[in-house]
């Protein structure tokens, strides 16, 4: 392989002509005598010693002993380093706790020392989240994520992508994921292996082979209630061949065949609600108020670099991208009253292309940035309806209002009409409904709604699967002052019924219930869906509904459920294969950064196994892309 080109026959020649064990130590030679070898699969020691009992664990440690005549924990310490390593050989053990008997008081001291090790701490203590999260045992852990989350208010999971990096932040989470749920775990990384382009065999065979015998059912349920499909039929879309053949074979069957009805997914789906549900969310930008701010000094920065020959868009980006937007307005004051000129009409004639849009979208409120998409979207020939439902599905009560008085003062128009003029029919009226800004805000009092739902569920049968059927919703009482169990029941049971299939009935359901209630009443109105149908709510909508009024469904679902998974995926979407959709990529990175672009970055991450910041770095280019990254704050 050395200087030009590679000898390949040679190659062949000699990896064919040794065994495994063979071809493993000509590995570790090539690697002492030159600094190359082929390098670590951290992502394959993660998911094996993450996932495995005790017995298997020791079971595999012989076996390694056994085929390479070496130690695999000196292997493991020869290759990887830091923390990583640590907890690697802590696993490596094979000795957590199995009693299921659980001290409370224990549960409650674990909990207790996680978080004064990370969230209070200045700094991490990693080595008591090696010791607690590689010793103890399954049922207590469990416990101990249950009790984190009362005293602090969020998942471990949110702890450790705060308080970890790399591969021990990798390693922490899938050993959390595993204790959670283990089938859980594996049908994410099939999900994983397979989706996007291109598909990671070496991921895909070797969770088939190592589940076939253990879990491959309660992995399938999993997978189907997750990700809306089979694991069979996406293997049957993503493989071809014999090889497809022989991995339908491990998979055993299609859970999306007629009749099929999986409680325990509905289950496993229910109690991911229920986490949602408890988790505070805290919502963080990436853009923050500077402290050392002169709106004046600013002022001259800027005109400094736009005065004369040629343009300065390096300090132009230092000063737009590290302001906070209330900082940025006053600046555009203070420019008018010291020059007497327009800022932005200034940055409009320095600047061009997508690097002007993105600095003159940072230069307008959130609402005139907002009220201009909506504009563009409408403007000339044809409707850009993906921005109108990104925009209008995701905005909260105060947003839209403010989108609304901005669109009047710049356009002389209502939004209303000039969504009333430019769509129709189903879609209209739900762009409309979303645009008047008045969805419930509510919250919950689950006290009450146990008490709602004694006295309020009338005419209860058992249906199929242990569902419980209502023969007449319109029974129940509703409570004005509480978030009603029985009303979230009843509405359930209306998103449910598609037996009549008239759409627009339909439609109409879903519009009267997904475009009015607060964000805390649609979750619980999620949870009794899946509980009733077995599926989640968008599987219903994909399945019934067609075009602009299932995409706007299905975006407000989704805004509920995750938006920042939401805006995670259309990030993706703007920059993943040939060409990038500026105009989507502007758009989000400008109207989330001061709201949840560290959100999304950390699920943009869990996401698609690569960083926000990484990804746009690769995908654009210039000064653009230097003021992309300057907002994005950071590559995780």
């Amino acid at each position: 392989m050395k200087g030009f080109g590679s000898d390949k026959e040679a190659i062949l020649d000699l990896i064919t002509s040794r065994n495994n064990k063979q071809r493993i130590e000509i590995s570790q030679a090539y690697k002492s005598l030159y600094g190359k070898g082929i390098g670590t699969d951290e992502k394959c020691l993660i998911e094996i010693l993450a996932s495995r009992t005790n017995q298997q664990i020791r079971n595999l440690v012989e076996a390694y002993r056994d085929a390479y005549e070496r130690e695999l924990e000196a292997d493991v310490l020869g290759d990887t380093s830091g923390h990583f390593k640590k907890m690697l050989v802590v696993l490596l053990q094979g000795t957590r706790e199995e009693d299921d008997v659980v001290s409370e008081d224990l549960v409650e001291q674990d909990a207790k020392d996680l978080l004064e090790a990370g969230d209070l701490k200045w700094g991490t203590d990693e080595a008591q989240f090696i010791y607690i999260l590689g010793n103890r045992s399954k049922q207590h852990l469990r416990l101990v994520f249950d009790e984190y989350l009362k005293i602090s208010g969020k998942p471990i999971e949110d702890s450790i992508r705060g308080e970890l990096s790399g591969d021990i932040e990798k390693l922490m989470l899938a050993v959390v994921k595993c204790i959670r749920s283990t089938p859980e775990y594996f049908a994410e990384r099939l999900y994983k292996a397979m989706k996007g382009l291109g598909t990671k065999d070496n991921t895909l065979i070797r969770i088939m082979v190592s589940r076939s015998e253990i879990d491959m059912l309660d992995i399938r349920e999993v997978f189907r209630t997750k990700y809306e499909k089979s694991l069979h039929s996406m293997i049957k879309d993503d493989t071809s061949g014999e090889y497809k053949k022989a991995l339908l074979k491990l998979c055993g069957g299609d859970d999306d065949a007629a009749g099929e009805f999986f409680p325990e997914a509905a289950q496993v789906a229910y109690r991911m609600w229920e986490l949602s549900a408890v988790a505070k969310v805290e919502l963080r930008g990436t853009v923050r108020p500077a402290s050392d701010f002169n709106a004046d000094g600013d002022g001259k920065v800027l005109r400094k670099a736009m005065k004369g020959l040629g343009t300065d868009e390096g300090a132009i980006i230092d000063v737009v991208t590290q302001r906070s937007n209330a900082q940025r307005q006053e600046i555009l004051r203070t420019y008018k009253s010291h020059f007497g000129r327009d800022l932005m009409a200034d940055l409009k004639s320095e600047l061009s292309g997508s690097l002007a849009k993105l600095i003159l979208g940072l230069m307008m409120t959130p609402a005139q940035f907002d009220a201009k998409q909506l504009k563009k979207a409408m403007e000339g020939i044809g409707t850009d309806e993906n921005i109108l439902i990104e925009i209008l599905a995701t905005r909260n009560n105060r947003e839209i209002q403010a989108i609304n008085e901005a669109y009047k003062a710049a356009y002389h128009k209502s939004l209303e009409d000039a969504l009333s003029s430019d769509t129709s029919g189903h879609f209209k009226r739900i762009l409309v409904s979303l645009a008047l800004g008045n969805r419930d805000e509510g919250g919950e009092d689950l006290t009450r709604a146990h008490e709602d739902a004694k006295g309020g569920m009338i005419g209860a049968s058992p249906r199929k699967g242990g569902v419980l059927h209502i023969s007449d919703p319109v029974a129940f009482l509703f409570p004005p002052l509480s978030l009603s169990l029985c009303q979230v029941v009843a509405e359930s049971l209306k998103l449910s019924d598609v037996s009549s299939g008239d759409s627009t009935s339909l439609e109409t359901r879903f519009l009267s219930i997904l475009c009015t209630r607060s964000y805390p009443h649609l979750r619980r109105v999620f949870q009794e869906f899946i509980k009733m149908t077995n599926h989640d709510v968008a599987h219903t909508i994909r399945k019934h509904m067609s075009g602009d009024v299932r995409d706007a469904f299905v975006a407000i679902v989704r805004s509920v459920k995750d938006k920042p998974a939401f805006f995670a995926d259309k990030l993706y979407d703007s920059m993943k294969g040939i060409g990038t959709d500026e105009r989507t990529l502007t758009r989000i990175m400008v109207s989330r950064s001061e709201i949840d672009l560290l959100n999304i970055r950390r699920v943009f991450k869990e996401m698609h196994e690569k960083s926000l910041h990484h990804m746009i770095d690769k995908d654009t280019s210039g000064d653009y892309c230097k003021a992309l990254l300057a907002i994005c704050g950071g590559d995780d």
